[in-house]
């Protein structure tokens, strides 16, 4: 399997796509301040709540005697020498409800069932808030990250619109399927969550390490500060290391998940072919085999991914374990330890989330090193600038000393090809299989550009012109007709102006012998029957009748031809030739004939062999050449 090497893109050039939601993404970031500020706040309320358990009878009494206040503050350093314990914060709020007439403690200190449920009530408000901040950080980041994949999943599709037809003769579907839903689903879930999570987590963790710092500086006792720094130092160090290789592992998985779906669109796409070869085992078992490298992958991509949420965990238990450690030694009463090692595990999970934020962007940054490689691609026929216009067609085209290749790599297909079609004449092409007759209507078309010498219309090289101007001058009927998976109504109208009314298709549908087949009853919507997978619905007649449509309805001055009769019946051929003949009235025709007998009325006939122009005439000046090719060419299709 072909592993390819992607460029490691940055950080920056992902969230540039976030720019034109600043004003959902500033919401969300003060959201997410808020969440912080709400978190660290609620500590405040659950010191107030620990200090009327910690108190001691005798400072009960005490703290009925206002007067003797500084004398109790002395007694409560004296009891506890960590300074912990304090409760002013108690009695600053104590105090200001006594203002406004409510008593939150009785008179021997204790507080009452109203201070209760005043504390508690108030706790849990300030919860609330912080989830309802919480809430609105999540859906402002989640929408952003949504709304952002959608734009990035707009513009691969835009890009893959205009490569070149270079581009897709190389390029493999279902890789392209996959980099378009596969990768671009991995970056929504990472931009999504990680984006949420980034502008949440450290303010949480900020509000619990405020209140840590706040108590330590008040109390002067810093050891579970510096605890949870060495700790969160430690967990960084396996996060970078094992961040990068999560990249490069889900690079490889990507890889392997975009050959399983490479593999099953194109059985799927032949599937005729493997029924009526009765492969189906053979598919299913080179499939397994595709699904079981992927498996491997993965199984590597998730072992490096799980190992961040263990380290972690390990981290900060160990930290709390050296905590409870110096808690132990240094005779520190367990209210006292409440109140710094709730924020402490209350900060866990935040810091357990960015953690698991780093996998993720590692993840979708693997994505996206895929799918800018892919946005980078640019193989358009490029347009110069200022091209000139052209709405109608007046004069002629020539082909003048015109060669092909793909690439200078390869052998040129078409060789120093010159001829020229009037105005309203018709010019066939004949010639074997890989003669470079589909290769000329192409690059009149200009689906690709000439190696050499040029392809004019009324004197304009179409290098020059507009791209929409040209493709509007030129309708095209192929034998393996295309329709989408939509009515017959919408194929008909397919590429024509959007003002196109319902009696111009029906119009256009029976000039091309296709009405009395829709409307006949076999198809019971009739127009608006939806056609299936290529067509799958319609028999091939049909499908080409509905093409003719398409192509009358269009009406544009110039047609191309690749011979639409060739694989029909002898009915449904004579009806679809008659189409052919009304849509080829008044219009410069280029046909790429298998049946001699569809060009007998042309007004020239090009012989190809071997990327060259070998004879050219009329069918009677042909024919009238007992030796040459297209003589010969007739004598095997007629004799």
């Amino acid at each position: 399997m072909r592993t390819e090497n992607f460029k490691r893109q940055s950080y920056l050039r992902l969230l540039k796509f976030v720019k034109p939601y600043k004003t959902m993404l500033i919401i969300g970031i003060i959201a997410g301040i808020l969440t912080g500020g709400f978190f660290g706040a609620s500590f405040f309320w659950l010191k107030g709540l620990v200090a009327p358990f910690e108190k001691t009878p005798a400072e009960l009494q005490s703290h009925s005697m206002i007067a003797h206040s500084e004398s109790k503050s002395k007694k409560s350093v004296a009891a506890d020498p960590t300074g912990i314990g304090s409760s002013s914060q108690l009695d600053s709020v104590v105090s200001i409800a006594r203002n406004f007439g409510i008593n939150l403690e009785n008179k021997e200190g204790q507080m009452t069932l109203l201070g209760l449920l005043l504390f508690i009530g108030s706790f849990i408000f300030v919860w609330f808030l912080k989830n309802l901040a919480t809430y609105i950080n999540s859906y402002c980041m989640q929408w952003v990250g949504t709304r952002v994949v959608a734009d990035m999943r707009n513009l691969i599709f835009k890009r893959l619109l205009n490569q070149s037809l270079v581009f897709y003769g190389k390029a493999d579907v279902g890789q392209l399927i996959s980099r378009c839903i596969q990768d671009t689903g991995q970056i929504q879930s990472g931009v999504s969550n990680s984006i949420a999570d980034l502008t949440s987590c450290p303010f949480q963790i900020a509000g619990c390490v405020g209140f840590i710092i706040f108590v330590s500086i008040t109390n002067n006792n810093f050891v579970l500060l510096g605890t949870m720094l060495g700790a969160g130092l430690l967990i960084l160090l396996p996060l970078v290391i094992i961040g990068k290789k999560v990249r490069t592992v889900f690079q490889v998985s990507n890889q392997r998940i975009a050959e399983v779906i490479s593999r099953m669109h194109e059985v799927f796409s032949g599937i005729i072919l493997v029924k009526a070869y009765h492969t189906e085992n053979k598919e299913y078992n080179i499939f397994s085999k595709i699904n079981k490298t992927f498996f491997g992958s993965l199984i590597r991509a998730m072992k490096a991914s799980l190992m961040m949420s263990p380290l972690t965990e390990f981290m900060g238990v160990a930290a709390i374990a050296v905590f409870f450690v110096y808690a132990f030694t240094a005779n520190i009463l367990l209210s006292d330890i409440v109140i710094l090692i709730v924020p402490a595990l209350l900060a866990y999970q935040p810091l357990k989330q960015l953690a698991r934020v780093n996998n993720n962007l590692q993840q979708c940054m693997a994505a996206a090193d895929r799918y800018f490689d892919l946005i980078d691609t640019d193989t358009r026929l490029k347009e110069i600038e200022n091209p000139k216009r052209t709405l109608e067609f007046k004069n002629e085209i020539v082909f003048k000393n015109v060669s092909f290749g793909y690439s200078e790599q390869e052998n040129s297909i078409l060789n120093d090809i010159n001829f020229s079609l009037k105005k309203g004449k018709m010019v066939a092409v004949v010639g074997e299989t890989g003669s470079g007759k589909t290769t000329i209507a192409n690059l009149l078309a200009r689906f690709y550009d000439v190696s050499s010498g040029k392809v004019t219309i009324d004197g304009v090289d179409v290098r020059n012109l507009k791209i929409s101007d040209l493709r509007n001058l030129i309708g095209i009927v192929t034998q393996n007709t295309i329709l989408f998976n939509e009515t017959i109504n919408d194929n008909i109208a397919y590429g024509s102006d959007e003002t196109v009314t319902q009696e111009e298709i029906i119009k256009a549908a029976k000039q091309a012998n296709a009405h009395a087949f829709i409307t006949g009853g076999n198809h019971a919507d009739g127009y608006e029957t939806v056609v299936g997978e290529k067509g799958f619905k319609l028999s091939g007649g049909e499908k080409q009748r509905v093409a003719i449509a398409r192509a009358i309805l269009r009406n544009p001055p110039i047609l191309i031809l690749d011979e639409a009769t060739s694989a029909l019946d002898t009915v449904t051929e004579k009806l679809v030739q008659d189409a052919l003949t009304t849509l080829m009235q008044n219009r410069t025709v280029f046909a790429i004939a298998h049946r001699l007998s569809t060009i007998k009325h042309a007004d020239m006939i090009l012989v190809m062999d071997k990327g060259k122009i070998i004879e050219s005439g009329t069918h009677e000046e042909l024919m009238a050449k007992t030796n040459g090719h297209y003589h010969h060419l007739h004598d095997i299709q007629f004799d």
